[in-house]
């Protein structure tokens, strides 16, 4: 994710980290280049066919009103993800402070911390499709062979905590409020592997890139008649604008990915990990800081 505040009108000009830019541009180039060609036979070919422009309004209009749906639909793709996130890192906080409170055990209480500290980094390897991530090989041992990792981590905290109870290490009450927490915890990770299995329609991204592409090739017969040589700036522009929301729109719709504009599950990771530390007896380590504006 960009970490930027406040940047400066000079920076959001020429900024290249986190933007678009450097995806679309050569689509845009070789659009600017064909818009050129079509110049050099309108003013060659005395029948080269010309478009009123109005045709051109109303397709832009309806264009640019169903990415505007889409790019709302990629948006709550992320926003959600991010929510479910947030989370997974209260509840790993809640659990922390419910092991100490519950189970008499220390040896007990620090295996179902680390093993809810291995549950979100296998988490977030698997939502990143990452089956040989090293911290989380790390950090889960065994579990990170197991056909679910993430699943697996947490029927081992189940396990214990079965374990405490049976040996009188926890009570009823304990037990259940330790199982509440454990079927938040698979809700929310269940739904951000709902969100990471479940793409977008295919077939939205077909419609969209197939009718801006035709769009802009055939924008330029709409403007080679009266913007001459300026017409491959024009068709460059709308390009931009129309290409631009379509990438975007790819990019917010995968959060978890490790794109720019994804969810800095890293740093996410990072902050269970500061916030479990104590529980563990343990220095806290430093949040990770963002290189180059990018929060990983």
């Amino acid at each position: 994710m960009i970490v930027r505040d406040k940047p400066t009108k000079l920076e959001l000009a020429f900024a290249i980290r986190g933007s678009i830019v450097p995806a679309i541009a050569p689509r845009i180039g070789l659009l600017m280049l064909f818009s050129a060609v079509m110049v050099v036979l309108h003013d060659t070919l005395p029948s080269f066919p010309e478009i009123d422009a109005i045709g051109f309004t109303v397709f832009g209009i309806a264009l640019s009103l169903f990415l505007g749906f889409r790019n709302n639909a990629a948006y709550d793709r992320w926003w959600e993800a991010r929510k479910l996130l947030g989370g997974l890192l209260a509840d790993l906080r809640s659990f922390a402070r419910e092991v100490q409170m519950f189970v008499s055990d220390r040896a007990s209480q620090e295996k179902m911390i680390r093993l809810s500290l291995a549950f979100i980094h296998l988490h977030r390897a698997n939502l990143r499709q990452l089956p040989n991530d090293p911290q989380a090989k790390s950090l889960g041992g065994k579990l990170a062979d197991a056909p679910h990792p993430p699943n697996a981590a947490l029927d081992a905290i189940a396990e214990e905590a079965a374990w405490a109870y049976r040996a009188a290490q926890i009570d009823g009450f304990g037990a259940k409020a330790l199982q509440e927490r454990l079927g938040s915890l698979t809700q929310q990770q269940t739904a951000c592997e709902r969100i990471a299995t479940t793409p977008l329609p295919y077939v939205y991204s077909l419609l969209i890139y197939r009718t801006t592409y035709l769009y802009c090739l055939l924008f330029p017969l709409a403007l080679v008649g009266p913007a001459g040589w300026m017409t491959p700036l024009f068709v460059g522009i709308v390009a931009y604008v129309f290409l631009g929301l379509a990438e975007v729109t790819e990019d917010l719709s995968h959060p978890f990915g490790t794109t720019p504009n994804a969810l800095p599950l890293d740093a996410i990771c990072r902050l269970v990990e500061i916030s479990l530390a104590p529980h563990l007896g343990e220095k806290a380590p430093q949040p990770l800081a963002a290189k180059d504006y990018y929060l990983s």
